[in-house]
């Protein structure tokens, strides 16, 4: 493979852990955004 092939494909996949790692955090935050309407909830329900 050449030098500019290389590159490309390492900037590729630099490129795609960053999405990656973007699209974790977003799955991530809205678990927790569920998680905190769950509880509310369940307190509401029990009063």
């Amino acid at each position: 493979m050449s030098k500019k092939g290389q590159a490309r494909r390492a900037a590729y996949e630099a490129r795609q852990e960053k999405e990656g790692k973007k699209v974790v955090n977003w799955i991530f935050a809205v678990l927790v955004v569920l998680a905190l309407c769950f509880i509310a909830y369940s307190v509401i329900i029990a009063m």
